[in-house]
């Protein structure tokens, strides 16, 4: 059991591996991303965090008044609307904690009402808190249900009395039932609306929209270790896709040629902009567009492609057309970031299934306690020695490949991936750290009415008088077969 282990952490379902020690949560990772990697060749170890709590640079903190009229701050419970109570989070950046408790004594000195979700009345939601990790500038921002705040000058002044180290603070508007979001309407209280921060070298401009990694140190590592990988020289073109608010793309313009950005979201190039000016790096140009249609509109032009392509998609992972697109323009070197290892597992043997190579496979555990795990992988295009021409002719009659037979073929020799009863118990294991009967997974498969031809032993056994699984580890048998997209 972890000596750290939070109160909460099984109803708040922030930490799912907080009650494992950390060295089996690093443990557990490798043979997650092993099994899923090995495929294209050795993993590398693991690299984890010497101390892994309260590395969070980004904290969402909720509010709620009990009938009893006392103020909770706190997180949703899982799966509910309801919330937990929690002052000091062991993810957290502690500036984070202490800053939300003392919005919450300003809220009790000023007689602030706290939104209620079920009758849409009261003022404030939540509070998303930034932090900078070097320069040491702290972000507050109110998320409120309406935008009159009359006791607004009262509240800059008492909270900046109880914590003066607060760098800016901001009102945001959300008018929506969603959870935890931010809405459209900006209102900058004090300061200046932004926190910098300091990463690999080149200074970050961070907005309460920006997407900036939460885990400051492990960043540092994982953007080296990209960098490392695409051995720069200074003549490279380099194209960084999904770059966001263009923080490897710039911290690549110290060692490339030239740098061009992609990413769909204006708000996030509007940053990446800024950022690329605060750091003096006239060498890299950002485009507003979707990547895929960026890197088809590059391929039609007659310009050699570009030879690293920086890869960082979001947890869906990169779609078909991106792929293809990729494929066409055929870069010498691809390095693909990832947060889902099973996305990124998908798309690498896309790209291995059409001439790349992968090189070297590098986890980071970005996200300590967490089920998720950042992977770096370098792929390079492997080179013909020599090229076959061969004709063929579809349709029907003598000589020529009838389509639907193609389809027909292509489509039974199609690879699916087996989801063993092992594989399901050992994911039990590591995560709940405790084991499941075959006999207990059969079961929960034939309550929810999945198929039972894999485990026919499994089944016999369940036709013998037994006691019947606990439902915490019906729940654990649940959570994998979810895991593993068995339902």
């Amino acid at each position: 059991m972890n000596n750290n282990e939070c109160s909460v952490y099984k109803k708040c379902s922030g930490c799912q591996l907080m009650n494992m020690e950390y060295s089996r949560q690093l443990k557990w990772k490798q043979i997650k991303v092993e099994r899923l990697m090995n495929v294209f060749g050795k993993v590398n170890r693991i690299v984890g965090m010497d101390n892994p709590y309260h590395y969070r640079n980004k904290v969402q903190t909720l509010f709620r008044t009990t009938k009893g009229g006392k103020i909770i701050s706190g997180v949703y419970q899982s799966a509910t609307n309801g919330i937990v109570g929690v002052e000091s989070c062991l993810l957290n950046n502690k500036r984070a904690d202490r800053i939300a408790i003392a919005v919450k004594t300003m809220l009790k000195r000023l007689n602030i009402s706290t939104y209620n979700p079920k009758t849409g009345e009261g003022f404030l939601k939540n509070t998303l808190i930034r932090t900078a990790y070097n320069t040491g500038e702290n972000m507050l921002v109110l998320v409120t249900a309406y935008e009159k705040f009359p006791q607004k000058q009262q509240f800059i002044e008492g909270i900046l009395g109880l914590y003066p180290k607060i760098t800016t603070i901001v009102q945001n508007i959300n008018t929506s039932p969603d959870k935890m979001m931010l809405g459209s309407k900006v209102i900058v209280l004090y300061g200046s609306g932004k926190i910098q921060d300091v990463l690999c070298g080149c200074r970050f401009t961070v907005s309460p929209k920006s997407f900036y990694q939460v885990n400051p140190q492990q960043t540092e590592y994982l953007y080296n270790k990209a960098i490392e990988l695409a051995q720069l020289q200074g003549n490279e073109t380099v194209v960084d896709a999904y770059c966001g608010t263009g923080t490897i793309g710039i911290i690549a313009a110290k060692y490339a040629k030239q740098v061009v950005g992609v990413e769909i979201n204006k708000q996030a190039i509007k940053d990446a902009k800024e950022n690329a000016l605060l750091n003096k790096r006239n060498n890299i140009t950002f485009y507003a567009k979707d990547a895929g249609e960026f890197l088809q509109q590059l391929s039609q032009d007659e310009t050699a492609p570009p030879d690293v392509l920086f890869v960082d998609p979001p947890r869906a992972g990169c779609n078909r057309e991106f792929l293809n697109s990729v494929n066409v323009i055929k870069p010498n070197k691809i390095v693909y970031i990832s947060c889902n290892p099973t996305t990124q597992q998908r798309d690498v043997k896309f790209l291995t299934d059409r001439g790349y190579t992968v090189n070297q496979i590098q986890p980071v555990d970005m996200f300590p306690h967490t089920n998720h795990v950042e992977t770096v992988v370098l792929l390079s295009h492997k080179k013909a020695d020599s090229y076959i021409h061969i004709d063929v002719e579809f349709g029907e009659g003598e000589g020529k490949i009838p389509v639907d037979s193609i389809a027909k073929r292509a489509e039974a020799y199609k690879p699916k991936e087996k989801v063993t009863y092992k594989m399901i118990k050992e994911y039990i294991e590591a995560k709940y750290g405790f084991k499941v009967h075959t006999a207990y997974i059969a079961e929960v498969k034939r309550n929810l009415g999945l198929p039972m031809y894999d485990a026919p032993n499994a089944v016999e056994e369940l036709k013998q008088p037994r006691k019947h699984p606990t439902p915490e580890k019906v729940e654990a048998i649940k959570d994998a077969l979810r895991y593993f997209a068995v339902i």
